[in-house]
């Protein structure tokens, strides 16, 4: 079973489970959103004693908090109990732009050029990570949602405003990666 789990599985398994989450959330009128939870637990926190924004009953998201937390461990088991240990298949144009901006492809699923420890000691990753963590955050809470809530839960509900959003996060992610990405490495 183990083995079956290792490998990589097709899309349309992913999309169907996706809709199925999706018809049970619609089933229960809830509403999907992972940055919604940030709000969660700042009114957790006590914000709600001096922004009116985090002042609700945060027990009605308990649900959306145990989906983070799955969230999370799942990435964590996925990365752990369940790594493959083939290198993953990646097109060869995308290797080639990743060497035309400076980044090695070692294989893994994240680049360990970016992604180690090593990047919070130097000032330039630091302010990289410190100022992404706050444009996400700022066009999560300006969006109203996060990608995957305006994406999957707002466009299956058919919300102008989610298509809309959406469409902003495509051309922004365009411009990232073809405007500012080169100029960052």
């Amino acid at each position: 079973m183990l083995e079956l789990l290792r490998q990589p599985w097709p899309w349309y398994i992913s999309g169907a489970a996706i809709a199925f989450i999706m018809v049970l959330l619609l089933f229960f009128g809830k509403s999907f959103g992972v940055s919604a939870n940030l709000r969660t637990m700042c009114t957790i926190a006590g914000a709600g004693k001096k922004v009116k924004f985090f002042d609700f009953d945060w027990r009605t998201q308990k649900w959306n908090l145990l989906f983070l937390f799955g969230s999370v461990l799942g990435g964590l088991v996925a990365s752990t109990i369940l790594q493959n240990e083939e290198p993953l298949r990646l097109s060869a144009a995308t290797i080639e732009d990743l060497k035309s901006l400076g980044i090695a492809f070692d294989g893994g699923l994240n680049p360990s050029q970016l992604f180690t420890a090593d990047v919070l000691t130097s000032p330039k990753g630091i302010l990289v990570l410190l100022i992404g963590g706050v444009l996400v955050g700022f066009g999560a809470r300006y969006a109203g949602g996060c990608t995957s809530g305006h994406a999957i839960s707002g466009l299956s509900n058919m919300q102008l405003p989610s298509l809309i959003a959406v469409i902003g996060f495509f051309i922004g992610g365009l411009v990232m990666t073809h405007l500012l990405l080169p100029l960052i490495f």
